[in-house]
């Protein structure tokens, strides 16, 4: 296949991937059904058109990506809406432009460890002026490697520095385990997920909505959210992992989680505390577009067909 049919087919899982985290009620985050944090869903759709241009463009390093899908999405949201999702994002695009046979879970995680294993300086100094522009909720600052200042070493080694209070980071240290994990186990690796909506304002099919709800609380049940740690402490993570946990069993004896009040009801009382779970939910559109690019790459004339391109 031609790159640029590669590369296409990659920006449109992402899209699609960025479209189900707001198409689809994930408690605490802002969805289609429920604003919140100051936000709407359609700053989201905005900053995901916006930033699959820069993180997809051929070419680019990942640390570049990073950056310039940051500068696009302050330009149409003017807020941090996605930093962890391109954080996550940009050495998979990569990856799958200069592998893009990697068709299999296995052979796609090859792909982004060989691209973490050759990032570098120039990765870390992007990376940093586009982390320090973005100012995620409570950043703070670090003894070794600020991102406020020039680095010293590689991108991935700095990540490994944060590996143990950033979940994200972690995932650069350790070759992206985690969000494979998450990423292909049953049952939240469902055929539902994998259906491409052709339009932005068309809601997921009731499987649909429960595969991305599952993917969603298995990480909140499994991981301490690093956003939640960062601005509300480690007490506050560990209750919402708790409930979480609960409706993750719920979920997996099959029930509807939109057709229970008290799962909207939780929804609004973590946006009322002003807790978002925002680490989950990166790894949520991550693990979809993970998952999207392995069964698009079984379809591709369907999905090229379907996808939704943003427009």
């Amino acid at each position: 296949m031609r790159q640029a049919a590669v590369i296409e087919r990659a920006r449109a899982c992402f899209l699609r991937a960025c479209w189900l985290d707001v198409a689809v009620r994930k408690p605490g985050n802002v969805s289609l059904a429920s604003p919140g944090h100051g936000m709407q869903a359609s700053m989201f759709i905005a900053s995901a058109r916006a930033a699959a241009v820069p993180l997809f463009e051929p070419g680019r390093s990942v640390g570049e990506r990073i950056e310039a899908a940051v500068e696009a999405t302050w330009s149409v949201a003017g807020c941090n809406t996605n930093l962890g999702i391109l954080l996550l994002c940009a050495p998979v695009a990569l990856a799958i432009e200069q592998h893009p046979g990697a068709v299999t879970p296995a052979a796609l995680r090859a792909a982004v460890e060989s691209v973490l294993a050759t990032l570098d300086i120039d990765d870390a100094s992007a990376a940093y002026r586009a982390i320090a522009r973005a100012h995620p909720g409570g950043l703070g600052s670090a003894a070794e490697q600020d991102v406020h200042d020039a680095p010293t070493i590689d991108l991935r080694a700095a990540m490994a520095l944060a590996a143990d209070r950033d979940l994200i980071a972690r995932q650069y240290r350790d070759g992206f385990a985690d969000l494979f994990a998450l990423a292909f186990q049953p049952p939240v690796s469902q055929p539902g997920c994998g259906e491409t909506p052709s339009d932005a304002e068309t809601l997921p099919d009731t499987a649909t909505v429960a595969s991305v709800q599952r993917l969603y609380l298995a990480c909140l049940a499994a991981f301490p959210d690093s956003h939640i740690v960062r601005k509300h402490g480690e007490r506050v993570a560990q209750t919402v992992m708790t409930a979480a946990q609960g409706w993750r069993e719920r979920a997996a004896a099959g029930v509807v989680l939109d057709s229970d009040p008290a799962f909207a009801e939780w929804d609004l009382s973590l946006k009322a505390a002003g807790v978002n779970p925002g680490t989950s939910a990166d790894f949520t559109v991550a693990a979809l577009l993970l998952s999207g690019w392995i069964r698009s790459c079984a379809a591709p004339a369907r999905d090229a067909a379907s996808a939704w391109h943003g427009s």
